[in-house]
C-alpha cells in the first residue's frame, strides 16, 4: 500500500500534459525548450536511412534535390499545423475535433494515434537488432530493456522530450564526423557528386521516401508545438526540425553512400553504424551503444507520446496510463519481432496521412475565419470526403503513377477537394 500511495504522489507532482484541454499560457514552455523537442526528433540514424536510400537509386545530385524538394514541403505542411497549434494551444485531437467533428475525430486522431505506436514497436525492435548485430546481444532481451527504459522516458511528459532531444541531436553529430573520419581513409569523398546510383526510384518517389518518414508525426505536430508561446515560436521550432535536423541526418546518409563507404546501400540505406563498429574499438563501442539507445530512444519516445495523448483523449484518460499501456503493447510486438513485418504497411499508411493533414490546414488555417461561431457537429462530412478523396488519388498515383510522388498528390488534392467543398456544401451543413 505505502508503495502504491508513493507512485501516485510521484506522478501527482509531473506537470499536467493538458490531454483534454489548450494548454494555458502560464504553462507554455520556451522557444529553447519545444525546439529540443521537435530538433532532436528527425536527427536520427532511422532518418539516415532513406537520405542514403534515395542517393544510392538517384544519384547524388538527384538524390539531394529530393531530399531538398521533401524537407521544403514538410516545412510548410507541418509549420502551417505548428502555427495553428501555437495560437490555440490545442492537441492534435483537439484540432481534429473541430475539423472532423466530436465524434468524427475519433477516426482521425484514433487512425494516427495507432500508426505512431507502431513506429514505436517499429523502432524499439530496430534497437534491440543494430545492438544485437554490433555486439552479439540478445536481441530479445535488449529490446525489452530498451523498451521499457523508453516507455520511463515517456512518462514523464513533454519536459522529458526535450531532455532527450538536446542530447539526441549533438549526439548524431559527434557519430557521423567520427563516421567519415573513419570512412574517408578507404571511400573517396572527393567523388560524391559523380556518385551515379543504381536507378530503380524515380524522382516522386524518392520525394515520398523521405517525407513517409515523418508524416504521421509531422501531421500530429500540435502534441509539441501546442506547448510554445504563441503561433511564431511554433513555426520557429518546426523549423528546426525540417529543415535543419531531418536535412542534416538525410544529407549525413547520402553523402557516405555517395562516397562508397555503406556496404549494401541500395538496401541499408544510410545505415553508417556498421561503419563505427568496424575498428572493434572499446571507446567506440561505448559510443555506439549510447548513440543507438539515445538516438532511436528520441523517435520511440516522441511517437509512444503521440500516440499516448491521442489515445488519452478518445477513452477520457490520462496520458501517462496510456503510455503504460500502450507501451507494454509495442514492446511485446518489438520482442517478438513483429516490427519487422509491418515496416512497409506502417509506409504505405503514411502515404493516406497528408490528405488528412491538408484537411485540417484548410479548416483550421485557410479557412480559419469560420471556425468561430460554426454549429458543432458529431460528424464533418466535407472533411470525411476530402481525406477520402485525397487518398484515393494518394493511392491512385502509388498503384499506377509511379513516377509522381503519392504523399504530395494526396497532400494538394485534399486540401483543393475540402475548399471545394466547403465552398458549395448548403450553409446549414
Amino acid at each position: 500500500m505505502a508503495t502504491t500511495d508513493t507512485a501516485v504522489e510521484a506522478t501527482s507532482k509531473l506537470e499536467s500534459e493538458f490531454e483534454h484541454s489548450p494548454v494555458p499560457q502560464s504553462h507554455r514552455k520556451s522557444l529553447l525548450t519545444v525546439s529540443a523537442v521537435w530538433f532532436g526528433f528527425p536527427m536520427i540514424l532511422t532518418n539516415a536511412v532513406p537520405g542514403g536510400l534515395v542517393v544510392a537509386m538517384l544519384g547524388f545530385w538527384q538524390g539531394l534535390a529530393a531530399i531538398l524538394v521533401a524537407n521544403a514541403i514538410m516545412f510548410v505542411y507541418v509549420s502551417l499545423l505548428s502555427y495553428r497549434a501555437g495560437q490555440t494551444g490545442k492537441s492534435f485531437a483537439l484540432q481534429a475535433t473541430e475539423t472532423f467533428g466530436t465524434v468524427g475525430y475519433a477516426i482521425a486522431s484514433g487512425f494516427l494515434a495507432t500508426v505512431v505506436v507502431g513506429w514505436f514497436a517499429f523502432n524499439t525492435g530496430a534497437t534491440g537488432a543494430s545492438l544485437s548485430a554490433a555486439f552479439g546481444w540478445n536481441q530479445m532481451l535488449v529490446a525489452a530493456l530498451a523498451g521499457i527504459l523508453f516507455i520511463a522516458v515517456t512518462y514523464l511528459g513533454i519536459k522529458a522530450l526535450s531532455v532527450i532531444g538536446a542530447i539526441a541531436a549533438p549526439l548524431f553529430i559527434i557519430a557521423v564526423v567520427i563516421a567519415i573520419v573513419i570512412a574517408a581513409k578507404t571511400a573517396d569523398f572527393g567523388q560524391i557528386a559523380h556518385f551515379a546510383g543504381a536507378g530503380g526510384m524515380t524522382f516522386g518517389v524518392a520525394v515520398t521516401a523521405i517525407m513517409a518518414t515523418f508524416a504521421d508525426s509531422g501531421t500530429m505536430t500540435a502534441d509539441f508545438t501546442r506547448w510554445s508561446k504563441n503561433g511564431k515560436q511554433a513555426v520557429l521550432a518546426t523549423a528546426t526540425a525540417f529543415p535543419v535536423a531531418s536535412l542534416i541526418a538525410q544529407l549525413s546518409g547520402g553523402i557516405l553512400v555517395a562516397a562508397g563507404a555503406i556496404a549494401g546501400a541500395t538496401s541499408n540505406g544510410g545505415n553508417f553504424t556498421p561503419i563505427l563498429t568496424g575498428p572493434g574499438n572499446p571507446l567506440l563501442d561505448i559510443l555506439v551503444l549510447i548513440f543507438v539507445v539515445v538516438n532511436l530512444g528520441s523517435v520511440c519516445t516522441h511517437c509512444l507520446y503521440n500516440g499516448a495523448l491521442g489515445w488519452s483523449h478518445l477513452v477520457r484518460g490520462r496520458m501517462r496510463v496510456l503510455t503504460l499501456v500502450l507501451g507494454v503493447i509495442g514492446v511485446v510486438l518489438a520482442v517478438v519481432g513483429v516490427w519487422s513485418l509491418f515496416v512497409n504497411w506502417l509506409v504505405f499508411l503514411g502515404v493516406i496521412v497528408p490528405p488528412l493533414g491538408a484537411v485540417l490546414i484548410g479548416d483550421q488555417i485557410v479557412l480559419a475565419r469560420r471556425l468561430p461561431g460554426r454549429r458543432e457537429q458529431r460528424f464533418r462530412p466535407t472533411a470525411f470526403i476530402a481525406w477520402g478523396v485525397g487518398a484515393a488519388a494518394a493511392l491512385a498515383v502509388h498503384l499506377f503513377a509511379p513516377a509522381w510522388s503519392d504523399a504530395v498528390t494526396g497532400l494538394i488534392v485534399g486540401l483543393i477537394a475540402y475548399l471545394l467543398l466547403e465552398n458549395v456544401k448548403p450553409k446549414q451543413v
